[in-house]
């Protein structure tokens, strides 16, 4: 199903709709500040599957990241944040960032790779802030990479439709997206360290 959904002002309904399908096990490819990505209720093993199964992902050694709506539901799946760190994620948050913790207990069993480490990603555009809050807990998260030699992600809803649009359950149209992935920022070791610059411009 290709579903139309304003980015900035999403309707509920239409949001509502959506995250019944993530609570039954769907996967979905929806807009992001940064680029369009695959997603799925974490605490559904299927539907992980199924996501790292499109993009040739293993979960033990992949690196999953989990949208957060918010600072309180990021710290619930990473281990104590010192002030510093958080003080760097109050000035980058929401925006497009992915940190990496820690991993603590809350995170399930199949998404924790060798390292035991989590990305943490709070977006800024109301479309995805939504379709968490009514999920009520994180998505599940990884861009949607194209095989173009020019694009490396998809910007088009409907040419992602032409492509996915019988392997996930919904494309959800948010109209063009960018294709710079988030700029990422290792937080594993107490001192953050950059490892991918991207659409975010990080500031210490």
């Amino acid at each position: 199903m290709l579903l139309e959904i304003n980015a900035t002002n999403p309707d509920q309904r239409k949001i509502s709709q959506v995250v019944e399908i993530l609570k039954a096990g769907g996967v979905i490819i929806y807009p992001t500040d940064t680029v369009y990505a695959l997603g799925c209720d974490i605490t559904n093993q299927k539907a992980i599957a199924k996501i790292c199964q499109l993009r040739g992902l293993d979960p033990a050694k992949a690196m999953l990241t989990f949208i957060c709506k918010d600072f309180s539901q990021l710290s619930d799946y990473t281990m104590p944040i010192d002030n510093q760190i958080f003080r760097l994620l109050k000035k980058h948050l929401p925006g497009p960032f992915t940190f990496v913790f820690n991993a603590n207990n809350s995170v399930p069993k199949l998404l924790k790779n060798k390292k035991n480490t989590v990305g943490i990603r709070i977006p800024g555009i109301p479309i995805v802030r939504a379709l968490v809050e009514e999920l009520g807990r994180p998505l599940l998260t990884t861009s949607l990479k194209s095989d173009d030699e020019i694009l490396e992600y998809f910007t088009d809803p409907e040419d992602i439709y032409q492509d996915f649009g019988k392997q996930v359950d919904v494309v959800i149209d948010g109209g063009i997206c960018g294709n710079v992935p988030s700029t990422l920022v290792d937080c594993t070791s107490g001192e953050p360290v950059v490892i991918r610059y991207g659409a975010g411009e990080f500031v210490e």
